[in-house]
């Protein structure tokens, strides 16, 4: 067999895999496990007097894997870089080209939006060159948050508290969460009311019910006293049909998913985070074991703010459609979509690489969650090639001294696109009223019961995790890359906190983001990050160069860094304690949150008067292996933290391991990982899974054996065993 005379260096493993099937024996891939080369951890890393110049150094951990790169590098006639179609990726293969000291000549670039055989054969044919300017645009983003972290973070920590971070998307995100709860607390509910009646026809059989409308023009109710003045004006008096408006309504399938389409609609339907959305995402498009595929990609790059779909993907799925719904249930052409304005248009929309993969044929090769949210694209992109769906609709309107009451009522007359897929949605949606009567302008009717009910207007909802990902998309608060890393890093910090699916700011988020108002008015400005992110957009396309807007963002950031530490000189912001609604049993106090050495416990405020205190319960990821209910953070009398099942002794789990929000791919069940800091790889740890990871070789030390009374045993004496006598010989030593 001929030695492979070509090296492909991807990110992943599994990525590596899947293009390993496509090539050739000529080809030999290998994964970059991410990032080799970065700034450093302990410093800043960039040299601003010297035109922001960045201080790359090795990932720590990763020499090894550098020199086994460099070998196979320098062995391989051609190393093709194809790390990730995005400004990322493209840094990624910049570096591993600097890192291993790659000639010009050998060095290619490839890109696959689709890891399919025919997408990484022609991508493969078709190299091209690293694209610098993308390059610059990911420098320029990493070397400005760099300076705003490593600059604005030490202010924090002096003025507020130790380990707090400040960045300038995350404080964006951060500040519209707490506008948002001002907005609530400002609100001023606004009453009004409803009034329902149930109407019997007097010349047929018939009861329905209308709600009222208004008079000459639509009306509200704005009190009860106008309430009770319409039920005095209609009791007992004959309600006349004057309007009976039929029509069919059509609704268009919702396109096919972006990245911040799919993020919220995950977290509608499939209660999934956008971070373990688009973990679980980047599985798909690197690509699953399928039985008699082999290793496939299963869908289109997930990173996208575009709508736009190849000719050949809408063309399979036209004939997907008619072959098993038939011809009407095809939306007869090419639904073609409209990306909005300012996106980057650099991929297509998220899409099944193969429409006839479809989830129920693949459901024995995914995880749950993979599934799930395979299951999700695939529908919503057959749907968005579908026919419109059609419904029947009515409106009546009966009038009764000179009052309008309206009765209406829709039902599914053509499914469409709904035989597959209906989009969620954030609000309350309004049900329709029970079926109609048949009615004709004329008929007669009166009120066998007229029922009012109060109402309040109600403050704007607090953000979700999707309709916080959407208000930052509206906004330009960050790019598709980022949303998820955003909405899951203020949570980590503390910043906002999520309660029944809801975000709400801390009393740290509040401090922070008002100490950054005062001072900081740019950098936490939604208009100013949207209008950095169109300039990072335009040293993309070679229209800025990166350093001149580092200089000119720097200028500006300076001087109010300068005039933050001389106008906080001295000063310390308290950040008010959390109530809780825990009870103090000692003194009936509502206990506070505190931080101490083993990390957040509950208090009484009455210290030191009353010293109780209490352990904290954290809800955990995952689920626990023997049951399948909520896994709880729980810290032992010596300030250890461990994870039980929240069913306690009924139950029974118990482990040291902290779960993750992965599943295991071999068996569904939640992963864990070794206790500890660190990016700690996960493991499964269900004793009958293939991929079982057993206690003693989880990188933990090895617990000291104890003897049948419980103590422990002193380990042997080490004896030195007798070497045999070494045979004298004249020759050299071998």
């Amino acid at each position: 067999m001929a030695k492979a005379t070509n090296l492909v260096i991807v990110e992943s493993p599994s990525k590596a895999k899947t293009i390993g099937k496509y090539l050739g024996a000529d080809y030999v891939v290998k994964a970059s496990m991410g990032h080799l080369r970065d700034l450093p951890k302990s410093t800043i890393g960039v040299d601003i007097a010297n035109q922001f110049e960045p201080e790359y150094v090795p990932v720590e951990n990763k020499q090894e894997l550098i020199d086994e790169l460099r070998k196979a590098a320098q062995k391989a006639q051609t190393v093709y870089l194809a790390t990730d179609p995005d400004r990322e990726g493209e840094a990624i293969s910049w570096h591993l080209k600097e890192l291993l000291e790659l000639p010009e000549e050998k060095t290619r670039r490839v890109t696959f939006n689709e890891i399919t055989q025919r997408v990484v054969t022609e991508s493969i044919a078709n190299p091209r060159a690293i694209d610098y300017n993308l390059v610059d645009a990911q420098q320029a983003r990493r070397v400005l948050d760099r300076i705003v972290g490593y600059q604005l973070s030490p202010l924090l920590w002096k003025k507020i508290r130790r380990g707090l971070s400040a960045g300038r998307v995350q404080s964006v995100a951060t500040r519209l969460v707490v506008d948002r709860e001002n907005e609530i607390r400002a609100f001023q509910p606004k009453e009004y009311w409803s009034l329902e009646a149930q109407l019997q026809l007097l010349d047929k059989p018939g009861v329905f019910k209308a709600r009222y409308h208004g008079d000459t023009k639509k009306r509200e109710l704005e009190n009860e006293a106008q309430a009770d003045a319409v039920i005095r004006d209609v009791t007992g008096q004959t309600f006349t049909v004057t309007s009976v408006k039929r029509a069919d309504k059509k609704r268009s399938a919702a396109p096919p998913f972006t990245t911040s389409t799919l993020q919220q609609e995950a977290s509608r339907k499939l209660n999934m985070t956008p971070k373990r959305t688009m973990s679980i995402a980047q599985q798909l498009y690197e690509g699953v074991d399928v039985p008699g595929e082999g290793t496939t990609g299963l869908i289109t790059y997930m990173r996208t703010d575009s709508l736009r779909l190849s000719d050949d993907a809408m063309a399979a799925a036209a004939d997907y459609v008619c072959s098993r719904y038939g011809k009407s249930y095809y939306y007869g052409k090419f639904h073609v979509f409209k990306t909005k304005s300012g996106a980057q248009d650099a991929h297509e929309a998220i899409r099944p690489t193969h429409v006839e993969l479809d989830p129920e044929r693949l459901q024995s090769s995914l995880t749950r969650d993979q599934y799930r949210l395979y299951k999700l694209i695939w529908s919503r992109f057959l749907a968005s090639q579908m026919a419109n769906a059609v419904y029947d609709t009515v409106a009546i309107d009966t009038q009764c001294k000179g009052h309008v009451f309206r009765a209406t009522h829709q039902s599914v007359k053509f499914p469409g696109f709904l035989a597959v897929y209906e989009e969620g949605r954030d609000d309350e949606q309004e049900i329709s009223s029970a079926s109609l009567p048949e009615l004709n302008e004329g008929d007669r009717a009166q009120a066998q019961d007229l029922t009012k009910e109060q109402h309040f207007t109600q403050p704007p909802a607090r953000y979700t995790e999707a309709t916080l990902v959407k208000a930052m998309e509206e906004k330009g608060v960050g790019r598709p890359s980022t949303y998820a890393a955003t909405v899951s890093v203020i949570q980590d910090r503390e910043y906002v906190t999520k309660t029944d699916k809801r975000l709400a700011p801390t009393a740290l988020g509040e401090v922070v983001t008002g100490l950054m108002l005062e001072r900081f008015q740019d950098i936490i400005d939604v208009e100013f990050t949207a209008n950095m992110e169109n300039r990072l957009d335009a040293v993309e396309a070679g229209k800025q160069p990166w350093r001149a807007l580092m200089a000119e963002f720097y200028k500006d950031f300076h001087l109010q860094m300068q005039e933050a530490e001389k106008a906080l000189e001295g000063t310390r912001l308290k950040v008010p304690d959390e109530v809780t609604e825990e009870v103090c049993e000692e003194c009936g106090r509502n206990m506070v949150v505190k931080i101490g050495r083993f990390g957040k416990f509950l208090a009484c405020p009455g210290f030191p008067e009353c010293k109780n205190t209490k352990p904290i319960v954290e809800k955990m990821p995952g689920r626990c292996p023997k049951c399948g209910s909520t896994i709880l953070k729980r810290t032992s009398k010596r300030g250890y933290a461990y994870y039980a099942c929240e069913k306690g002794a009924q139950c029974g789990f118990m482990t040291w391991d902290v779960p993750t929000a992965e599943d295991c791919p071999k068996c569904g069940q939640t992963m864990f990982k070794k206790s500890g800091r660190g990016r700690n790889k996960p493991f499964c740890i269900t004793p009958t899974c293939p991929d079982f990871l057993p206690e003693d070789k989880r990188g933990y030390y090895k617990k000291a054996e104890t003897d049948a009374e419980g103590k422990e045993k002193k380990p042997a004496k080490k004896t030195a065993a007798k070497k045999p006598a070494a045979k004298k010989t004249g020759g050299k030593k071998k």
